[in-house]
């Protein structure tokens, strides 16, 4: 392909790509096919000859398109959203003509320099603290910074690195060798609520840490006190505290964790404290939202995914650190290969010292498109507008009679159940076999029916339906069919009872 043929073929795929957004709502948002349906039509080998592009392009529509689960249909409610945007989507073009291999400032300055320069502004725009910025307002260098991770389960595994750096150098100063304090590393616990994500244990599986998960109370929160009784029965057993995750909007409810009273105990026990919003940071945009984040100012590091519901393509996942010390010196390694600049400044960072791999894409073009094309105030719309339907969903809901809510409805999350009332006979109580049944039935047929798709979760024992609104292109209309697609399942439901 040569650039005629690719200028060509470039304006045909952007035609595609704008026919599939402008049809999406027509398409069932969920693929209907079996495991295994791709291996029995594709040929066992790659082609020895080239392929002409319309033969692709056929096999994308005819093999390709089947397989599909449409993440950014509006219809989609079933995990958090993964916002796409067309300037995210004509970043990530740039990017591509670029192909960078990024890991230090001399590989493309301006890749370097415009993550700091975005990071900063991403990181004002949803309010954090001073002190998590690259370049103070004097223009030298912060001791915090900001940095663009692949997803937040890779920005789990590095402030764990960070925090287990911190908690060895501390040992060092109260005297330890240090083969004395590395022996110590296995003594090293990191807490976590029973709502904490998933992305947690897995990053203390990759360090090879001790756990503790922290039951959580009916309002599914990680509180001091029942963090502060943790610690207390690890370190009588001779254990380390050394890490401790607070949440922002758990994915189960997008409950918010007693922030103040982690970091209050964090401070108190030297551990790293970091607070996982990787859904619901994006709502800090608006000031409305800030007060309910009141304590992540004393947190270590913070993190959200701007892929998710801040209109940037996947991966964009915002990581800040207060002091990017112990990041950089548990991942830094010097090779003769990785030259320095010439005069070092503010702006030489090398963020392969702030990461796990060595090599990185251009991903702050993406995000510096949607910063500049959208503006702070088209993001707090977005934002706003989604939490609004959400709210709308919720009085809907608990209007009609056969449901109850069972968390509060906060940002874009409406998490709900039919109600024991709605499915009772009436010579009879619901057990709640039967009622999480009939919730676990509601989900079913609202996704049998086609056009949306749902997803159920548990909350201690208890079914509950999720209906995640977010997606960047979906309106009021798909949440109206949300409520028609439930009230229409749950007297099926209730009706073959």
């Amino acid at each position: 392909m040569d650039v005629n043929e690719f200028r060509r073929r470039g304006k045909e795929v952007v035609d595609a790509i704008a026919d599939y957004y402008e049809n999406l709502d027509n398409v069932p948002p969920l693929s209907a096919v079996s495991p295994g349906y791709l291996y029995k039509i594709m040929p066992n080998e790659a082609p020895e000859d080239p392929e002409s592009f319309e033969d692709i392009q056929a096999d994308i529509k005819t093999k390709i398109m089947p397989g599909m689960t449409h993440w950014q249909s509006g219809n989609f409610f079933a995990w958090f959203p993964s916002n796409s945007s067309f300037p995210a989507i004509l970043g990530d073009m740039y990017s591509s003509m670029f192909n960078i291999v990024g890991f230090n400032w001399i590989c493309s300055p301006a890749a370097t320099e415009l993550e700091t320069v975005v990071m900063d502004w991403l990181g004002k725009l949803v309010g954090l603290d001073k002190r998590y910025m690259g370049i103070k307002d004097d223009g030298t260098e912060g001791t915090g910074g900001g940095v663009i991770q692949g997803t937040a389960s890779e920005a789990h595994i590095v402030v764990m690195i960070a925090g287990r750096e911190k908690a060895l150098e501390r040992l060092k100063a109260q005297g330890l060798s240090e083969d004395d304090a590395d022996k110590m590393r296995y003594k090293f616990v990191a807490y976590f609520s029973d709502q904490t994500h998933s992305a947690g244990q897995k990053a203390a599986n990759i360090i090879g840490c001790k756990t503790h998960t922290v039951s959580t109370g009916n309002d599914l929160r990680l509180t001091k006190q029942a963090l502060q009784a943790a610690i207390a029965a690890d370190k009588a057993a001779g254990l380390i505290p050394f890490f401790v995750c607070g949440t922002f909007g758990t994915t189960n409810t997008t409950a918010i964790d007693d922030l103040p009273g982690i970091a209050e105990v964090a401070e108190s026990e030297h551990m790293w404290n970091h607070v996982d919003a990787a859904y619901a940071g994006a709502a800090l945009v608006c000031p409305e939202f800030r007060p309910l984040a009141a304590g992540i100012e004393r947190a270590d590091s913070f993190n959200f995914n701007a892929h998710k519901w801040m209109l940037t393509n996947f991966d964009c996942s915002a990581l800040w650190v207060a002091d990017s010390t112990h990041l950089v010196n548990a991942l830094s390694i010097h090779r003769e290969y990785f030259p320095p600049a010439e005069d070092s400044t503010s702006f030489v960072k090398n963020y392969r010292d702030w990461q796990l791999p060595l090599g990185r894409r251009f991903r702050a073009l993406k995000l510096w498109f949607v910063l500049r094309m959208y503006g702070a105030s088209g993001i707090r719309a977005h934002i706003r507008e989604h939490a609004r339907q959400a709210k709308w969903l919720e009085e809907k809901l608990l209007a009609d009679g056969r449901f109850e809510i069972l968390a509060p409805t906060v940002f874009g999350l409406v998490v709900f159940r039919l109600k024991a009332g709605a499915i009772a006979k009436s010579d009879q109580d619901t057990n709640l076999e039967s009622l999480n049944k009939a919730n676990t039935d509601l989900v079913a047929y609202c996704n049998e029916d086609g056009r949306l798709f749902m997803l159920s979760t548990q909350l201690k024992g208890v079914v509950a339906v999720r209906v995640a609104i977010g997606s960047s292109f979906g309106t009021q209309k798909n949440v109206d069919l949300v409520l028609d697609v439930l009230k229409e399942s749950a007297s099926r439901v209730i009706a073959e009872l």
